[in-house]
């Protein structure tokens, strides 16, 4: 398959426009190891697409949907939940692995948090999962009243952005609808109890100063992951939105190496998957 994007995707309503560089892509030759990215709550593929140019030079099969309700306004998220990006990212990760051999899943943010998800509910089959940033949790103590909020305000200021490198800029929401908040929320509920059920190895990757998730995200990951080998590595010189930061490198060079860690060795007599064993990092 021939490096390519696609146009829209089931995150984008007819008739909405898309916001600049919130499309979804597919890149990558079509060879037998596949990477899901998963972009994060009010953002886009844009910030993503970086690591995914790395994964895909590397000879990787990469795909990287637009969840339902993002990359054109607010309001049009206000009426998704996680059920709806969950669905979007258990049916690209479908398509992929009816395509490759096998497929790792890696997000940012709340898409770290609907890896985890998939890797619950998928099991083995998900090769491996890489995490930046997942949120499982909040301590703001105002997040309790979301519920009551959400019915008199339906947004508050946008997280978008948190990034520490001059210049760099994540394309995003410059609100936070607060239904969707909520049902953020609801997938902290579920995912969390589940983290003992995920078989496949995990590589996190955790910002020392992040505005937008708390360190007890990360401390409850670790503390969950209790079947699966679970690796965590600190970011000393990025924020929230790490994949466009300055520590960007060491997310992507790390992921490969995970991948190369982890991806199953050919059948005897079989070529090497490319990018899993002669790419040099």
């Amino acid at each position: 398959m021939a490096a390519a994007d696609r146009g829209r995707g089931a995150g984008a309503p007819a008739g909405a426009p898309l916001l600049p560089g919130a499309a979804p892509f597919e890149l990558g030759a079509g060879g037998p190891v596949g990477v899901l990215l998963v972009h994060g709550f009010t953002g886009t593929p844009q910030s993503l697409r970086q690591w995914g140019d790395f994964l895909a030079a590397a000879g990787l099969t990469v795909r990287c949907p637009l969840l339902p309700g993002h990359g054109t306004r607010w309001q049009d998220m206000a009426q998704t939940g996680w059920r709806d990006w969950y669905g979007a990212v258990d049916e690209a990760f479908g398509d992929l692995r009816a395509r490759c051999d096998q497929v790792f899943v890696m997000g940012l943010s709340m898409g770290g948090t609907l890896t985890l998800r998939l890797a619950e509910e998928r099991g083995a089959e998900v090769a491996g999962a890489v995490t930046v940033n997942p949120s499982l949790g909040t301590d703001r103590r105002v997040a309790r009243l979301a519920p009551l909020i959400a019915r008199v305000r339906p947004s508050i200021p946008g997280i978008a952005s948190d990034i520490k490198a001059t210049g760099a800029r994540e394309v995003g929401y410059d609100r936070v609808p607060v239904r969707a908040f909520v049902s953020l929320m609801e997938l902290w509920k579920v995912t969390l109890p589940d983290l003992p059920r995920i078989v496949s190895p995990v590589l996190t990757f955790r910002s020392v100063i992040d505005h937008v998730v708390e360190p007890s995200s990360g401390r409850l990951l670790l503390a969950g992951m209790t079947a699966a080998p679970v690796t965590e590595r600190l970011l000393p010189d990025s924020y929230h939105v790490a994949t466009l930061d300055n520590d960007r490198q060491a997310i992507f060079e790390g992921s490969l190496e995970f991948l190369r860690a982890h991806a199953a060795a050919p059948a005897p007599g079989a070529a090497a998957a490319p990018g899993v064993a002669d790419v040099d990092v």
